[in-house]
């Protein structure tokens, strides 16, 4: 287990560059020269999927445009949206490009005005699937692999980023995103082994601002989302419903990220003035959070960064500035920071960790992937029970926090399935 080290910053940041930094660029050498395997067959069905679906999405807008145009074109999209079709009752041009606007969010606002919008959300969609993680990875594919570059100190939390391909953002929100990681399959003879840390945003959280409720919540092994259901909405927690738990979860993630009572309110389906009900509640509740987070915020304006659970220091000037939205977006930064910046310390340690016991124990497990809270390692198949409890093992016992650090784990032929 990583000792945190209690000495001065400067002492801090060495022993973070020497007994991290330097020691895991050698594991992600190895990582990027292992590289992880691609059903190049799964590809070629999607590829093929794709393109008919994109064909026959834009036949349809075409019939109900009643003309052909580039729907790539916000120019010529706005114009047939707005002028021909009469779509939406505010159009306005955007004052800085005066041309209407066409992003998603903006569309979506129309969905129910008219069929076309739905097709071209979803032609907007697939195309994306189709050149971002079909057409992308196919270049990048040498002998059956990809290998992604992992960039180690390029994000200003500690985060690895990954790149050619990135591996990184394939999305996880959609079921058709997740089936991407089919893609990815295990070597011959092999299975992958997926480790995910558990909510670790939160639990740094609770480890950080010594909420009782919080830390309690979690060493008595309770769901937390089920527990900030009961206390928000003021129903007992047997009375939780999945629904109440999936807005407990936004807030949950959202103070972690400073997130306004009008966001919340778009993201839960509310209001703006019942979603500050909610975040008063939270903070009621939880009252050391506000704390922390406040403190982190004058910790910035005072020092001029913050820091990670290890030392990483962030330089946040914003929170000093006088425009209103660049300084919200440091205050902001300086809250989140410690937490973000702290779950790329522990993965990283964990990752040396796990490099070296599979060393050490003349193991032919190699680890293939790293994706923010998420490990996974190429494993022979009579390997992978002993694989899959020292992944889970040195993952929970990287560092040492108030509140236990737990780790799900998924064994699968492909990313898919193990995760």
């Amino acid at each position: 287990m990583f000792e945190i080290y209690d000495g001065q910053l400067n002492n801090k940041e060495r022993k973070l560059y020497r007994e991290v930094e330097l020691p895991l660029s050698v594991v992600l050498f190895d990582m990027e020269t292992q590289g992880v395997c691609v059903n190049e067959s799964a590809l070629k069905e999607l590829s093929v999927r794709y393109t008919e679906e994109l064909s026959a999405l834009k036949a349809e807008i075409f019939e109900l445009a009643g003309e052909e145009l580039n729907l790539n074109s916000p120019q010529q999209l706005g114009v047939l949206l707005f002028e021909k079709l009469k779509i939406g009752e505010g159009r306005k041009k955007a004052k800085t490009s005066k041309s209407y606007k066409t992003t998603a969010e903006e569309l979506e606002k129309y969905v129910d005005e008219h069929p076309i919008i739905q097709k071209i959300l979803r032609y907007r969609q697939v195309q994306k699937l189709h050149s971002t993680y079909i057409e992308g990875f196919k270049p990048l594919i040498v002998k059956g692999k990809v290998h992604t570059t992992y960039n180690q100190m390029l994000t200003s939390t500690g985060r690895l980023s990954s790149a050619n391909p990135n591996l990184q953002n394939i999305p996880v929100r959609t079921e058709e995103g997740r089936e991407l990681r089919k893609l990815f399959k295990a070597s011959e003879g092999n299975v992958l082994i997926d480790a995910d840390y558990s909510q670790i945003e939160l639990r740094l959280l609770a480890h950080f601002s010594g909420c009782q409720e919080l830390i309690s919540a979690y060493c008595a092994g309770q769901d937390i989302h089920t527990a900030t259901a009961a206390q928000v909405f003021e129903v007992p927690l047997g009375e939780v419903t999945p629904q109440m738990r999936r807005n407990a979860k936004v807030v949950n993630f959202g103070i972690i990220y400073g997130m306004s009572a009008f966001s919340l309110s778009k993201d839960i389906g509310t209001t703006p003035k019942k979603a500050q009900e909610y975040i008063d509640r939270y903070f009621a509740t939880y009252s050391s959070i506000k704390e922390y987070l406040q403190g982190n915020v004058e910790s910035a304006k005072n020092d001029g960064y913050t820091t990670t659970l290890l030392g990483r220091r962030r330089v946040i000037n914003e929170v000093k500035s006088s425009n209103f939205v660049v300084r919200s977006f440091g205050e902001r930064a300086a809250m989140n920071m410690p937490l973000q910046g702290s779950s790329a310390d522990i993965i990283k340690i964990a990752m040396i960790n796990v490099s070296k016991k599979l060393k050490d124990k003349n193991l032919k497990a190699k680890l293939v992937l790293q994706v923010h809270d998420e490990l996974v390692i190429d494993c022979p198949k009579d390997e992978a029970e002993k694989v899959s409890n020292l992944l889970k093992t040195e993952m929970e016992n990287a560092v040492s926090l108030r509140v236990p650090l737990t780790v799900e784990v998924g064994v699968g032929e492909n990313w898919y399935c193990a995760k």
